[in-house]
């Protein structure tokens, strides 16, 4: 019995034991829940119905040169409202609101609803059950400016806020161009779905969109439904602010581009075109413009859908020829610019290919100033096989001298390499032909910006800057970061090269392919150029494809502006450069000559010359003292008559000098008027009673009434010229 007895006393304290211990177990965790654990696990519960989440940036404008909004943030505004807000009571959400409200909501938001209609919707919404998805977080309106934001905030329970009156309003920011398509491509996009970023907005999101790490932040409440939403109001939270970027676009000079290079396609039934202006002495953009044939917005026509500027590699055609002649002129093979050239009539065979220029002419030679200036591809390649068929490598060099082996490294992206064949490269594919082709420029590739980067060096002196489109960041004005202007190679050639290239230019626009742009307000340097976009496919008419382009620069004598104009696949009205591209370049180099001073020449630049005797002032009459005041300011001296009486007239005695003398002006006679301007003769005559009738404009060189007539009333004719 006694065994059995503590056999149970010891089953019994067994489970007391175990109960003891599982009570200390659960009273220890239940003390870690409550009490050193609370604040975790109270933010675990929050963490599944309140998050904080990133206040977007506002992000930084994008701007011309002058300060012009080329890309701006504009804020906008989504509308919600919650039904279930805590605050909303029904004596604020009383049978008056409610009607006003939705009177205003039928009047200023959607009027295809009535006041009767929004009624019974906002009572079903506040009358729902709870749990249906959506009723705390109903949308009212969306993209809303911030006039109507301000607006629909006063309406009736709205106005109560967030929590009294269920308002929510989301700011959101859409990025507007105020110049719409101007510099689109070039201004570029940093999200836009299905593609990669692009132009100034892609390669500088990171400045535009400000510092990550400062954002403020906005707490949002999980509602029925699985729906956040914002428990502050948003509009109410100042977002953090991106830099603005500054860049060298001057929004005339890019008007004028676009404008002119649109034309163009549009009269050529262009397939696409670039036009590009640079400054020389700094390599900033002035105007970088593409115009390709595309669909946008269900519309045909043509728009801004690529940077054919700085993306599209292709062969450059004639316009490469500069390089071939300067390779030449550094070789040491051209002395004498007069020196006569067999052309073969415009037509050669090497190895097996034929090659042909460009215009008929039907001459056996030419100088080496007409090949040039007539773009003359056989003159071209016999020069150039002449003296590097043997040594093609050192032609290569001198292009690599000319840094036309490298890209030009501009600050957005898209650029590609240039492609320069090498006669030591197996994988170049160099045969026979090589060479004289790649002297016309084909057989290489590339993009309209690396040959303006080239031009524009010839036009510094030698002197070859890379091209940029930003110059500084602000945040709110003031300068974060500034890009100066970077020399990338000091020299590309000799002087005396780069002096005759300019010469060479030059006879292009005065004698030779681009005359038809020449122009009497100044002097402009460039080379046409026609390339055949299939050349190695195609060897008849039939599917060829043309590219029409123009480089240079001007004023020719003190370059200000270098630009290119490239235009692909004209259709209609010519294809060659001079016809197609060379008039775009005219039209715009008109503009810039029309809008900025320093392409003028100053008019006191010169030492004044003595006038002329038919120059000078003679038998100009009116008021003493208006002439004797009119002839000193304009610095010609005059012999005035010993007794000047108040009206006078000037005669010139010869080329050196002239002399004021007494106009008889009687008080009852019709006076001379004669050489008196309108005001004064008019005065004369109506004081002594005559009647006046004008024909004519300037000066009065006749008059109807004779001088010493009685004046009675009558009426005088002047006739005036």
């Amino acid at each position: 019995m006694l065994n059995v007895k503590n056999e149970v006393l010891i089953r019994v304290y067994s489970v007391a034991a175990v109960v003891l211990v599982v009570a200390v177990v659960i009273l220890t965790r239940l003390f870690q829940l409550t009490v050193t654990d609370a604040h975790k696990w109270e933010a675990k519960a929050d963490s599944l119905y309140v998050k904080l989440v990133d206040v977007p940036s506002q992000r930084g404008n994008i701007l011309a040169d002058d300060g012009s909004l080329l890309a701006t943030s504009l804020p906008f505004f989504d509308i919600h409202f919650d039904a279930k807000a805590e605050g909303l009571t029904p004596e604020i959400f009383n049978d008056q609101a409610v009607d006003s409200l939705a009177w205003l909501l039928s009047t200023y938001v959607d009027q295809q609803y009535t006041p009767g209609a929004y009624r019974q919707w906002l009572d079903t919404l506040r009358n729902a059950d709870p749990r249906t998805r959506g009723i705390r977080y109903v949308p009212i309106a969306k993209n809303l400016p911030y006039s109507k934001y301000l607006l629909i905030k006063t309406f009736p329970i709205f106005r109560e806020g967030r929590h009294a009156g269920g308002f929510i309003a989301e700011q959101i920011s859409r990025r507007e161009r105020p110049f719409k398509i101007l510099a689109q491509r070039t201004i570029g996009y940093a999200q836009r779905e299905g593609a990669l970023p692009v132009g100034i907005e892609g390669s500088f999101n990171t400045i535009l969109d400000g510092k990550r790490d400062d954002l403020p932040k906005q707490l949002m409440l999980r509602v029925p439904g699985d729906v956040y939403i914002p428990i502050n109001d948003l509009a109410e939270i100042e977002p953090a602010s991106g830099d603005d970027v500054v860049t060298t676009l001057d929004i005339n000079i890019q008007d004028a581009a676009e404008t002119a290079l649109l034309n163009a396609c549009q009269t050529h039934n262009a397939d696409h075109g670039c036009a590009i202006v640079m400054e020389v002495k700094t390599g900033k953009i002035r105007a970088m413009a593409n115009i390709g044939r595309a669909q946008s917005e269900g519309k045909a026509g043509y728009w801004e859908t690529y940077n054919y500027a700085v993306g599209e590699r292709v062969e450059p055609g004639s316009m490469f020829k500069l390089a071939t002649f300067m390779a030449l002129l550094e070789a040491g093979e051209l002395d004498d610019f007069d020196e006569l050239v067999p052309v073969f009539g415009g037509k050669v065979k090497i190895y097996d290919e034929e090659l042909v220029d460009a215009e008929p002419h039907g001459m056996d030679s030419m100088t080496i100033r007409q090949i040039f200036a007539m773009s003359s591809n056989v003159g071209t390649a016999t020069l150039t096989q002449k003296y590097f068929k043997s040594r093609p490598g050192a032609f290569v060099q001198q292009l690599r001298d000319f840094n036309l082996d490298m890209p030009t490294g501009i600050e957005i992206g898209g650029e590609e390499n240039p492609i320069v064949k090498n006669p030591e490269d197996p994988k170049s594919e160099w045969s026979g032909t090589t060479l004289p082709w790649m002297s016309i420029g084909y057989e290489m590739l590339y993009t309209p910006l690396q040959m303006l980067t080239f031009y524009n060096a010839v036009a510094n002196d030698g002197r070859m800057m890379k091209p940029y489109l930003v110059q500084r960041t602000e945040h709110y004005g003031e300068v974060i970061k500034e890009f100066r202007p970077y020399t990338i190679r000091r020299s590309i050639a000799s002087k005396n090269t780069l002096r005759k290239a300019k010469e060479l230019l030059t006879e292009v626009v005065k004698t030779g392919t681009a005359r038809n742009i020449r122009t009497d307000n100044f002097d402009i340097a460039g080379k046409t150029g026609t390339a055949q976009l299939n050349y190695h496919k195609f060897r008849a008419s039939k599917g060829i494809r043309h590219q029409a382009g123009f480089c240079g620069f001007f004023p020719a004598e003190n370059p200000v502006y270098s630009c290119i104009v490239v235009i692909s696949e004209p259709e209609r009205g010519g294809y060659h450069g001079s016809e197609v591209a060379a008039p775009v370049f005219r039209q715009i180099a008109d503009k810039c000559f029309a809008m900025k001073a320093e392409l003028h020449r100053p008019v006191n630049a010169d030492a004044p010359k003595p006038l002329k005797y038919s120059q000078l002032p003679s038998y100009d009459a009116g008021s003493k003292t208006d002439m004797k005041e009119s002839l000193r300011w304009l610095g010609l001296d005059f012999e005035p008559a010993s007794d000047l009486a108040d009206w006078g007239v000037v005669i010139a005695k010869d080329s050196l000098g002239l002399t004021m003398q007494n106009r008889v002006v009687g008080d009852k006679s019709i006076p001379s008027v004669v050489g008196m301007g309108l005001k004064d003769a008019i005065y004369l005559l109506e004081n002594r009673g005559c009647r006046v009738r004008v024909e004519g404009v300037g000066k009065v060189r006749r008059q109807s009434l004779a001088p010493g007539t009685r004046a009675s009333g009558q009426t005088c004719v002047l006739f005036l010229e």
